[in-house]
């Protein structure tokens, strides 16, 4: 059976349509064939079009529940998202109003993964993104119906609005972030980027994997493929519970534009999901203790501008885990992610595991390394990702990173991680690298063709508006291939 319907995904894969350029990572220009635009998976789940029935819990046992059932990178399962036009229709005005909404309408979430059905009723629907927001559907002032539709990120929230009820939940999980490969043409990017970090013990490190993404608006008769997404694990409570943290009640902020840990104006901070425009610190867990959570981080901010010396030494040692913020930089480094905290002020979420202004330790999260490997950009002090100095990576004003390196003891660790990374074995190096990067793109292969008409190839560059189009993850050069020069510049150190 499972021999025959891969043949049959083989020969849908070649009917006229929509034009895909195959992943040949040899450096020529890909080969252009034509795939249906049909979904060539939908023989997969033959119950697909059936109206979703509340999940079986007796065919759902513990052990095949929770974040790794969900986020199984082995898998690329199909979620929809059913909304009534009346909730879609409240979207598209949210965002006609304000590009930068928050606002959640209401959904219900259907999860397929080996034709075993989960659903969520009733769950909160919103779009996310900073530069990359678009409108999902249509033209401003347009109501659903144009079909018109656009790949966007999302976010679910299972429990938007039931915050204690334990029965809204997708298989123990209550949000999911939803990203489409945005300008990067490999689809692996930011996957990779997490992927790496985990295997070099990162354990701040979000969970990743992919979904086909529908969206179902009632009254259409068929949904709309949006095609390969990435699952993401939301940086929230729940995230904090996950990991082994000191404790889980602490205050989480997440770090935009202007975070630099060195200003501490206070119309840098404000609360999280409460706010109406973004801040440069975002408060979110505890966010009705807005006040006292600002005292401990500006508190902590002051410090770090003015202590020096030995006193500083000390005073950091106590209140952060200096040897993992290391580890995490020397990686973010390797992978070439200069749209961070220390080259642009942005893209990182900051952990204080206690809520006592003094007794604590502080943690920064990495966060959206999806213009890495490759993709550089005139930023900050950046013009060459690749080959940029690893000890000069970004602004001076970022004091946190910037000063830790003037301590001996703390850049000789983060040049040794540097140079571990790039070292014999290491998960980074060019023949480990692509041995993953072409598995996953294999699995991903037959779901890329979308309703949209967008990004319906994959194909070996960086984004298109890249100052580097020369890198490339697959093809074997050692002036372009990113891991054959990256990894150069590590072991000269």
């Amino acid at each position: 059976m499972l021999k025959r319907l891969s043949i049959l995904i083989l020969l849908l894969a070649f009917l006229p349509g929509c034009i895909v350029e195959t992943p040949v990572g040899s450096g020529e220009q890909p080969s252009q064939e034509p795939l249906s635009s049909d979904d060539p998976h939908s023989s997969e789940d033959p119950q697909a079009s059936e109206e979703p029935q509340p999940s079986d819990e007796s065919s759902s046992p513990e052990a095949d529940k929770g974040y790794d059932y969900v986020f199984d990178v082995e898998a690329v399962p199909r979620l929809t998202i059913e909304v009534s036009q009346e909730q879609w229709n409240a979207l598209l005005k949210a965002y006609d109003a304000n590009p930068s909404t928050r606002e959640y309408v209401h959904c219900d979430v259907t999860f397929i993964k080996n034709n075993r059905r989960s659903v969520v009723k009733d769950a909160g629907l919103r779009l996310r993104g900073q530069t990359s927001r678009r409108r999902p559907e249509g033209e401003a002032g347009q109501e659903h119906g144009t079909r018109d539709y656009r790949r966007v990120h999302f976010g679910l929230h299972f429990r938007k609005f039931h915050k204690k009820d334990d029965r809204y939940d997708l298989e123990g999980v209550h949000r999911i972030n939803l990203k489409y490969a945005k300008e990067d043409p490999t689809y692996i990017r930011e996957h990779y980027c997490y992927d790496l970090l985990d295997r070099l013990g990162i354990w701040t490190t979000q969970r990743t994997s992919w979904c086909r993404l529908y969206l179902h608006i009632d009254g259409d008769a068929e949904p709309v493929y949006l095609g390969v997404y990435l699952m993401m694990e939301a940086v929230n409570d729940e995230y904090l519970k996950e990991r082994p943290f000191r404790s889980a009640k602490g205050y989480l902020w997440k770090g935009s534009w202007g975070s630099n840990l060195r200003d501490t104006d206070d119309w840098r901070f404000g609360e999280g999901e409460k706010a109406d425009g973004q801040y440069a610190y975002e408060l979110k867990t505890r966010e009705d203790e807005l006040s006292k959570a600002k005292v401990q981080i500006k508190s902590f901010i002051d410090n770090l501008r003015t202590l020096n010396g030995s006193e500083f030494e000390s005073w950091i040692k106590q209140h952060c885990d200096v040897d993992l913020l290391l580890r995490t930089y020397a990686a973010l480094v390797a992978l070439g992610h200069w749209d961070d905290y220390w080259n642009d002020m942005n893209n990182y979420y900051l952990y204080f595991d206690s809520t006592d202004p003094s007794d604590y330790k502080v943690y920064m999260v990495p966060y959206d390394p999806d213009n890495t490997l490759g993709t550089s950009h005139n930023c900050g002090v950046q013009h060459d990702s690749g080959r940029h100095d690893p000890f000069k990576w970004g602004i001076d004003e970022c004091i946190f990173i910037s000063k830790l390196l003037t301590v001996n003891e703390f850049r000789n660790a983060y040049k040794a991680y540097l140079k571990t990374i790039a070292a014999e074995g290491s998960d980074f190096l060019y023949d480990a690298s692509v041995e993953r990067i072409r598995t996953w793109q294999s699995m991903l292969q037959p779901y890329i063709v979308n309703d949209t008409g967008e990004d319906c190839s994959i194909r070996d560059y960086p984004a298109s508006w890249s100052n580097h189009q020369e890198y490339r993850l697959l093809e074997d050069s050692p002036s372009t291939n990113w891991f054959r020069v990256k990894c150069g510049v590590l072991n000269a150190l």
